[in-house]
């Protein structure tokens, strides 16, 4: 089987940021599964400034398993209205763990190094972070969110379970439950 390494860079203007606001947080690199083929590394690092996301990646991708669709274990992916479906149709049988969240949540930020940690430890499921704000109202309003935060386990491109608040063990165990179907 080929393996084609795309590497995707953008250029992206960064505003002078305002003097209480810097960096939130940054993901090292990290080795993970593309497609439950080969293992590189690549490393995605995101900045909050002025409430906008920089994303600077690069992608490793298997041209033959995801047909321009990035899906990536190991790490949690930020994804948004337009790339969430895709994202999750790509992962074919995988589970998907979803963690809708906002920039103000207070228990969204304190389970969110818990949730990074479980992408780094369970490698045959896909994280994802979705920030329900304006742009992304539509996808929360679709997938039935009422409060942050909420984790929504997908499997077959379908709502298996939900797990509302930052209830680590019970997120944990419903992503158990879900994996073992």
């Amino acid at each position: 089987m080929a393996l084609q390494i795309n590497h995707v860079c953008r250029p992206v203007t960064t505003p002078a940021p305002a003097p209480s606001i810097g960096p939130r947080f940054s993901l090292p690199a990290k080795h993970a599964t593309v497609a439950g083929e080969a293992q590189r590394s690549f490393g995605l690092v995101t900045t909050v400034v002025d409430r906008r996301k920089l994303r600077s990646p690069v992608t490793v991708r298997s041209n033959l398993e995801t047909s321009g669709t990035e899906v990536a274990v190991g790490v949690v992916t930020e994804v948004d209205k337009d790339t969430f479906w895709p994202i999750v149709n790509a992962a074919g049988d995988k589970t998907v763990v979803l963690d809708m969240y906002t920039q103000w949540c207070g228990p969204c930020k304190i389970i969110a190094p818990k949730f990074q940690e479980l992408a780094e430890k369970y490698l045959d499921v896909v994280f994802l972070k979705l920030d329900c704000n304006k742009e992304n109202k539509s996808l929360a309003k679709e997938l039935g969110i009422k409060v942050v935060p909420t984790f929504k386990i997908l499997k077959h491109g379908k709502i298996a379970k939900e797990v509302t608040g930052a209830k680590f063990d019970s997120l944990v165990a419903a992503m158990e439950e879900v994996r073992s179907n």
